[in-house]
């Protein structure tokens, strides 16, 4: 019944929390623990995404979830958990205190496709592996397999932002929902006692199951050879959310010949015409050295940039943009570079 997933390594979090001073800027409230920036993550259905500030009225979110039993009977916490936290923010008046909660690891907000909190998750890396503990903690979004989307995006963060080469996560052996999200998600048993479960996911195992298809998104999209070149040298030199989804789709993509790629994709330096929830706007998608957003020129290290790379006409995806969940349709490929034969650009 109870969407809470993973269990040790929280309340050494919450410990932390309740000790810290007030002091600098720091990060929110419990979401995936990929990113200590803004997330920027392409979703199907259902949606989540991870965004790393936590805010005072995130904190008491939190506490009102951790006061549910549901919530944490399989969280391998303090009964006081709720009470930490409100000790911690009694002790700042700072309207943002990630830095409480992001010590010891990243921690994270998850938010739903309407931009409302949901859940949290934190991802403690030791060494070359990482720990995972998450959880849906409103209870009204319950069986809506938020909690299956939110460990794919842990993961993603997790192998591509954290860069950990092993991803763990120890459930109750009772939290069936749990164990069956983990495992649905290509975790692999490691270890077992009668009160633990510990799942495993290596980064080679994550990425063969990217490149299958078998985690992420479903839809297909397509990069030619050339382009993924590029764009993997952008990578080795650029960091930033977007940077990691870019990777991610890198990894996923179907790699073909610039002369093979469909004219409908949105390739580099294509021009294509979306649908940006209610408003229709024209862009380019160029490199970072000839962006320039007010002439509709987007990077594809940007948000909007990083969201259409690949994708045909009558895809729609959401994505986050400038902290909003947007709904993004490929109307209209006006101009692709292979297509005009124009391959040295």
């Amino acid at each position: 019944m109870e969407d809470c997933f993973g269990g040790s390594a929280l309340l050494a979090l919450w410990l932390k929390v309740a000790g810290c001073r007030k002091n600098r800027h720091g990060h929110s409230h419990e979401g995936l623990s990929f990113f200590t920036y803004k997330c920027v993550v392409k979703m199907n259905k259902p949606f989540i995404s991870l965004c790393p500030e936590i805010t005072r009225v995130h904190a008491l979110t939190l506490m009102e979830w951790l006061q549910d039993e549901r919530v944490t009977c399989y969280l391998s916490d303090s009964r006081n958990v709720s009470r930490s936290i409100e000790q911690a923010i009694e002790r700042t008046q700072l309207p943002i205190l990630t830095h409480l909660f992001n010590r010891g690891g990243r921690f994270f907000m998850a938010y739903d496709r309407q931009d409302a909190p949901v859940g949290f998750v934190r991802l403690i890396k030791t060494g070359r592996e990482c720990e995972i503990v998450l959880a849906i903690g409103d209870s009204n979004k319950w069986g809506q397999n938020l909690g299956a989307r939110t460990i794919r995006e842990g993961m993603k963060l997790a192998f591509l932002d954290i860069r950990a080469e092993k991803l763990i996560a120890k459930i109750h052996p009772d939290n069936v929902r749990s164990l069956k999200a983990f495992q649905r998600s290509g975790f692999l048993l490691e270890s077992e006692t009668p009160t633990l479960k510990s799942f495993a996911m290596t980064a080679g195992r994550y990425f063969q199951l990217l490149r299958a298809g078998a985690v992420g998104d479903s839809t297909g999209i397509y990069i030619t050879e050339i382009d993924k070149a590029r764009l993997e040298c952008l990578i080795a030199l650029e960091q930033g959310p977007a940077i990691v989804e870019l990777e991610h789709e890198l990894e996923r993509a179907i790699v073909v010949k610039p002369q093979q790629v469909a004219c409908n994709v949105v390739t580099m330096n294509s021009r294509a015409l979306l649908q940006l929830d209610d408003e229709e706007i024209e862009v380019a998608l160029v490199y970072p050295k000839d962006a320039d957003s007010s002439a509709g020129k987007h990077s594809v290290c940007s948000d909007i940039g990083a969201a259409i790379l690949g994708y045909r006409e009558g895809d729609a995806i959401d994505w986050r943009v400038s902290d909003r969940t947007r709904r993004i349709e490929i109307r209209k490929v006006l101009y692709q570079p292979e297509a005009a034969g124009d391959y040295h650009l």
